[in-house]
């Protein structure tokens, strides 16, 4: 028997096909390349937004998609994938934690501040470790080591991180996140 999509999770799904669909619209537009990696911005913007209204799982979902996306257009490299990922989930837990502990604006600022150390450290430790096989030698000689990779994905992450925190705070003010919640 297949359940109907009601009230809460209609309105996640919406959400997340909004956000997957605003960061594919800025991706041709902010974006820079860093070594064999594109650094899109606003998909930092979009994890930590998603995040905090959609959730882990959600947030998550809208990366994949938008990286699938990027990556058939041309726009986005396999980086896509490890660089989107772990900063929506990270931000999406956190949010659920701090939530119950602090006040909502203090668990926004929080939540949002682990969207950096979920791309940076456990996506770039894992895209190197994935990607660093196929390509061998020629990505170290390339590219140095690991360090310049995580130097880039935080330009990246953290410029989109205070965007994302300043547009959840916004939203917060006019009363929006309280018609997800």
């Amino acid at each position: 028997m297949i359940k109907t999509i009601k009230g809460k999770s209609l309105r996640k799904l919406v959400l997340s096909a909004l956000f997957s669909a605003i960061a594919l619209a800025v991706s041709p537009v902010a974006w820079f390349q860093w070594g064999p990696t594109k650094a899109f911005p606003g998909q930092h913007v979009i994890n930590v937004l998603a995040g905090i209204m959609v959730g882990p799982l959600w947030a998550s979902l809208c990366a994949i998609i938008v990286g699938t996306l990027r990556i058939m257009l041309g726009l986005g490299t396999v980086f896509a994938y490890p660089g989107g990922i772990p900063g929506g989930l990270v931000v999406g837990f956190l949010y659920i934690l701090l939530k119950k502990r602090f006040e909502i604006r203090r668990a926004i600022v929080l939540a949002s501040l682990g969207e950096p150390v979920g791309t940076v450290f456990i996506g770039g430790t894992v895209s190197w470790y994935i990607v660093d096989p196929f390509f061998g030698a020629v990505l170290q000689s390339r590219f140095g080591a690991l360090l310049p990779l995580y130097l880039g994905w935080a330009l990246s992450s953290v410029s989109g991180c205070i965007i994302g925190i300043l547009l959840a705070l916004a939203l917060d003010k006019v009363g929006a996140l309280k018609d997800i919640e």
